[in-house]
């Protein structure tokens, strides 16, 4: 779709020609993107498609591999942060990068904080400045009050109040209304509709069509690393976005082969989980699955849709929080641990392997044999002779390329890192098996091993579950694609249903075709 005439208000801030890889993945590829002042630019895409990169690229949190930043028509590069809030950029990232144990006020003005003539903390001032700046977000809160004891939305506004505190010309939005209420939702638009009348540059990522017919002007659509779309948001339908967003050309990433599924496996019926302290009653409410042996289930959802809190809840992680009925080959089971589950036959490969999947200091060997630690006691003790006979099987089917087993896991790819924790849980002898983003920053050759691994275990007889926030990756792996949308499923397709369009349209709020 080609740009559509020029529009007012000045170029603030330009990305030209924008280029960034990361191990395995070229993130961004030749963006271009303008931003005016007193307009908002939604920018659009699926998980995955570079939103968030280009936006961390203009605040300075990493550079470009290649092409130029442009402020105010002067070419810019930033080593840190700092130096773009310093030139005016100001960004909300999606996740909080508040303090919990510093004050309100100390968060609001971090690195900033009012001097008296002496160069101490001026309180005095700082209190009132925050107050001020919270009476303008409605924010009921006391600036001296910890960000620990706020709930998730209140963080959120406190984000919002300090990047608008720095008086940024640029600001950059990501997922900003993702925890707030409806109410919260209506101050924020208003401290837009502020801003723009200020003359600021707006740049806002968002799934949540319904919100960008009151505040957006401009709109510029991302897939797969490369700038796809840009128009007038009064020029553009629902349907034209989320065509953009998913078109793309069909790659064949896994030959799959085609096999009749066996028996159920798993059933799940009126599966919830509270949310606990993150200001949302259900993180996932009422989702009823069946899952076959020798059949691959994918899960697909944007951001906050409760796709890994899923798997966590079928896994016993949550146990005090969550309701519903779970049948294991029929039998019923309530796991009050991840240690119930995974006597009943699952294993979870999690979405941080570093964090979740891995004890990073230890060997090959000591991580692979960690969740099946009996077949390798000898008198108590772990015995190495025992460990190695009962893993290298495992490190073999996996074709971990090391040194030796008793390498440290940290010294590995990140592909290989994944096959180590695939090792781990086919180590248990387990029946179904829950993959949450099981090639999230690997290479391309690791990848399409993994997703041949995947079939040949679904031909083996297991069941797997498998999320991904990559939509080629679910359509490619999966025999049913279940969609969830805040929680809750919203839709159901089989492997011939599920085309990118369907699935993506199931996934986005449910707020019908926009207005022309």
């Amino acid at each position: 779709m080609s740009p559509s005439a020029p529009v007012e208000g000045e170029v603030v801030i330009a990305a030209v020609g924008i280029g960034k890889s990361f191990p395995g993945t070229r993130a961004l590829d030749g963006v271009n993107l303008t931003v005016r002042a007193g307009r908002l630019l939604a920018l659009l895409g699926e998980n995955g498609a570079g939103k968030s990169t280009l936006m961390n690229i203009l605040a300075g949190v990493f550079p470009p591999d290649e092409g130029t930043i442009q402020l105010e028509g002067r070419d810019v590069r930033f080593a840190n942060p700092q130096e773009a809030q310093s030139a005016g950029i100001g960004i909300v990232f999606q996740e909080l990068s508040l303090i919990p144990y510093l004050t309100v006020a100390e968060n609001l003005f971090l690195g900033r904080e009012p001097l008296t003539a002496a160069g101490l903390i001026d309180t005095r001032r700082l209190l009132a400045d925050s107050t001020a700046l919270l009476r303008r977000l409605d924010l009921a809160v006391e600036p001296t009050a910890l960000v620990a004891d706020l709930r998730i939305g209140q963080q959120q506004l406190v984000e919002i109040a300090r990047a608008i505190s720095a008086q940024a010309r640029v600001l950059i939005l990501d997922e900003p209304t993702s925890s707030l209420s409806g109410h919260e939702v209506e101050v924020l638009h208003g401290l837009i509709g502020d801003l723009k009348r200020r003359g600021v540059a707006l740049i806002y990522i968002t799934h949540k069509f319904e919100e960008l017919a009151a505040i957006c002007e401009d709109v510029a659509i991302l897939r797969d690393g490369r700038l796809v779309g840009e128009a007038l948001f009064r020029d553009l339908t629902r349907e034209a976005m989320v065509r953009l967003m998913a078109g793309r050309e069909t790659k064949e990433l896994l030959q799959k082969t085609p096999h009749p599924p066996g028996e159920e496996l798993l059933r799940a019926t009126g599966l919830s989980l509270t949310g606990g302290d993150v200001g949302r009653r259900f993180l996932v409410e009422n989702v009823s699955l069946s899952l076959r042996r020798g059949e691959v289930l994918g899960v697909f959802g944007l951001v906050g849709a409760g796709r890994t809190e899923l798997l966590e809840a079928l896994f016993g992680l949550h146990a005090e929080r969550m309701t519903g009925e779970l049948l294991i080959e029929g039998r019923p089971e309530r796991f009050r641990s991840p240690a119930d589950a995974i006597a009943a036959g699952l294993a979870l490969a999690p979405e941080d392997r570093k964090r979740d999947g891995l004890v990073l200091p230890m060997s090959v060997a000591a991580n692979a044999s960690l969740a099946s630690l009996q077949h390798t006691l000898r008198a108590g003790f772990v015995s190495e002779s025992r460990e190695a006979e009962h893993i290298q099987p495992y490190i073999d089917r996996f074709r971990i390329k090391l040194a030796s087993i008793a390498q440290s896991v940290v010294d590995l790819s990140g592909g290989n890192q994944q096959k180590v924790i695939l090792a781990k849980w086919l180590a248990t002898a387990p029946k179904i098996l829950l993959l949450d983003e099981p090639t999230r920053g690997i290479d391309v050759n690791a990848k399409r091993e993994i997703y041949a691994f995947i079939d040949e275990l679904a031909r083996a007889g297991l069941g797997l579950i498998v999320v991904s926030s990559e939509l080629p990756e679910v359509l490619a792996l999966s025999d049913r694609v279940l969609v969830l949308r805040e929680g809750r499923l919203s839709a159901e397709f089989s492997r011939a249903e599920a085309t990118p369009e369907r699935v993506l349209h199931a996934a986005l709020p449910d707020q019908g075709r926009l207005a022309s």
